[in-house]
C-alpha cells in the first residue's frame, strides 16, 4: 500500500518541477510579463488545473523552492544540539543558500528577471516576511519564550534580509559574514536565553 503512495508522491514531485522549470524557461527567454499560465501548461504538457494544483500563482513558479528555504531555516534553528550557538547555526545556512543561487545554473539570470519585474518583487517582499514570521516563531519556541518576542521577529528579518542582500554583493561570502557579525552583535544584547 505505500509503494502506490510514493510512487505518487514521486511522480507529483516530477510534474511540479517539469512545471517549474518549463516555466522558468519560458520567462528566461520571452520575460515574465509575456508568459502566461496557459503558455506554461501548453509547453510543460499539463492542464491549467495541473499547474495550479502544484502553484498557487503564476509568481510561484519563479519561487518554486520557497518552502525548502523556510523548512531550512527552521531546522537551522531547531535541529541544532543543545549546546550549539542560535545565530552562527542561521549564518551557516544562510551561506549554504546564498552560496546555492551563487552557484545555481542561471542563476544570476533568475535574479534579474525578479528586479525587473514589480510583480515578482513583491510577491519576493511578502515571501520573506512570512519566513521571517517563521523564524522568529522557531525562535522563540527554541528559547521557550511564551510568544514571539520583538528581539526574535527582528532578528529573523535580519536574516531573511541577509540572504537578499548576500546574493547581490559582489562577494557574497564576505557580505554574510558582515552582516552576521552585526546580527550576532545586535542578539549578544537582547539575547533571552543563556541558549543562544
Amino acid at each position: 500500500m505505500t509503494v502506490p503512495s510514493g510512487r505518487r508522491a514521486r511522480k507529483k514531485a516530477v510534474t511540479r518541477q517539469k512545471i517549474a522549470d518549463t516555466a522558468l524557461q519560458l520567462f528566461l527567454e520571452r520575460g515574465y510579463d509575456a508568459v502566461g499560465i496557459r503558455d506554461v501548461a501548453a509547453e510543460a504538457d499539463v492542464a491549467v488545473t495541473t499547474v495550479f494544483s502544484h502553484f498557487a500563482s503564476k509568481e510561484a513558479l519563479v519561487f518554486e523552492q520557497d518552502e525548502n528555504f523556510e523548512q531550512r531555516l527552521t531546522q537551522a534553528v531547531t535541529g541544532r544540539a543543545p549546546h550549539q550557538p542560535l545565530i552562527p547555526a542561521l549564518r551557516r545556512e544562510i551561506q549554504a543558500q546564498v552560496h546555492h543561487c551563487s552557484a545555481a545554473e542561471g542563476g544570476a539570470q533568475i535574479w534579474n528577471l525578479i528586479d525587473e519585474s514589480p510583480a515578482l518583487r513583491k510577491y519576493e517582499e511578502s515571501m520573506r516576511l512570512r519566513h521571517a514570521e517563521s523564524l522568529a516563531t522557531a525562535i522563540a519556541a527554541d528559547l521557550d519564550l511564551p510568544q514571539t518576542t520583538t528581539a526574535c521577529r527582528a532578528i529573523a528579518r535580519f536574516v531573511i534580509d541577509a540572504h537578499s542582500l548576500a546574493r547581490a554583493a559582489s562577494d557574497p561570502e564576505a557580505a554574510v559574514d558582515e552582516i552576521f557579525r552585526m546580527i550576532e552583535a545586535a542578539w549578544e544584547i537582547t539575547c533571552p536565553s543563556p541558549r543562544t
